[in-house]
């Protein structure tokens, strides 16, 4: 029902001292790329770690999956390198329940992202290696293309576009053209600032566009919108100019425990969040994933928006009460 394509990295996972992400010249709660070993060398020899399944795009696919439950009820793309750790990323996603389909390189090893939790924060610095190297070639395999046409939705994180807009482009006008939905996520400030044309060239075939309020702020500063009242922002972004026609943008802003503000027919709606109390919050790693999971889970299923915000705000809930973004046996999820 829901495909996936994006980054799938081994998430490299610790709780760290502030003076870790001194040395590295990193902030507490930020995502960036980097070419360089070194954070990897501190982290593994340093700290005790853990090791998940990760990247944005497969974390909100494998929550999609546990919630709905049905074994391959999800499939992803993405590049992987010939490697004990595409093994166990594979493995991993497939004891899931999802229908992984990655592209596998030769030449570059799997890429890894470093999670670094200080408090109830975390910085991640991702070494994309074989992630960077999808290629539109892996949806011309018929198996392949044969799991765009069957999905419902296709999802992607805004990370995928420093990988392959091409791809994104060319499944996005499938949707277009097919009226299933496709979905992209602002992702990380960095993103909207140096990616910006590839992300607008993207953008006409969104129909629904996923975000968090530091994105929705860096993107009214970006495109010059004027403001900083975030219901404005998501309304704006909603009326750029769309492929399917058929269809209104649909556009939802996470806040935290603030309210998440969701744009719908041009009508904007309020949602409360569920505030949990700090001794509850164990790491807020792969939280907007999970509620992206969440919520994508019922959109597929054809629920409405306030039962599928509803089960967003729930697995972003669980899964910030839990160490990087692994799922609870029990799913519970009631409508």
């Amino acid at each position: 029902m829901l495909l996936g394509m994006g980054n799938p990295l081994l998430d490299i996972s610790a709780t760290v001292k502030p003076e870790l992400l001194a040395k590295h010249g990193l902030k507490s709660n930020d995502a960036i790329l980097t070419e360089d070993e070194a954070i990897f060398n501190d982290l593994t020899s340093d700290y005790s770690v853990d090791y998940i399944a990760g990247g944005a795009t497969q974390n909100s696919i494998r929550v999609a999956q546990w919630i709905l439950g049905l074994k391959y009820a999800t499939s992803y793309f993405g590049c992987v390198g010939k490697d004990k750790y595409g093994d166990t990323l594979e493995a991993k996603a497939k004891e899931a329940g999802v229908n992984v389909q990655y592209q596998v390189s030769g030449e570059h090893p799997t890429g890894r992202c470093a999670v670094l939790i200080t408090g109830q924060d975390r910085s991640l610095v991702t070494k994309l290696d074989a992630a960077n190297h999808f290629t539109p070639a892996h949806l011309d395999e018929t198996k392949n293309w044969k799991a765009v046409e069957e999905a419902k939705a296709v999802y992607s994180a805004g990370f995928f576009l420093t990988v392959s807009v091409e791809s994104m482009l060319k499944v996005g006008k499938y949707c277009a053209a097919n009226n299933r939905t496709y979905c992209i996520n602002l992702s990380a400030p960095f993103l909207i600032q140096f990616f910006k044309d590839q992300m607008m060239s993207v953008m006409p075939f969104a129909d629904i566009v996923f975000g968090n309020e530091t994105e929705a702020a860096t993107f009214a500063d970006t495109f010059n919108l004027g403001t900083t009242d975030v219901k404005k922002i998501a309304l704006a972004i909603s009326m750029l100019p769309k492929e399917n026609g058929a269809k209104g943008r649909m556009v939802i802003i996470t806040q935290g425990s603030d309210p998440v503000v969701c744009v719908q027919n041009g009508q904007v709606h309020e949602f409360a969040a569920q505030k949990l109390s700090a001794d509850k919050i164990v790491d807020t790693n792969g939280a907007g994933d999970a509620f992206v999971g969440g919520f994508l889970a019922q959109h597929v299923r054809g629920a409405e928006l306030a039962t599928a915000v509803k089960c967003g705000i729930w697995a972003a809930t669980h899964i910030i009460q839990r160490s990087g973004c692994t799922l609870p046996e029990v799913m519970d999820f009631k409508a």
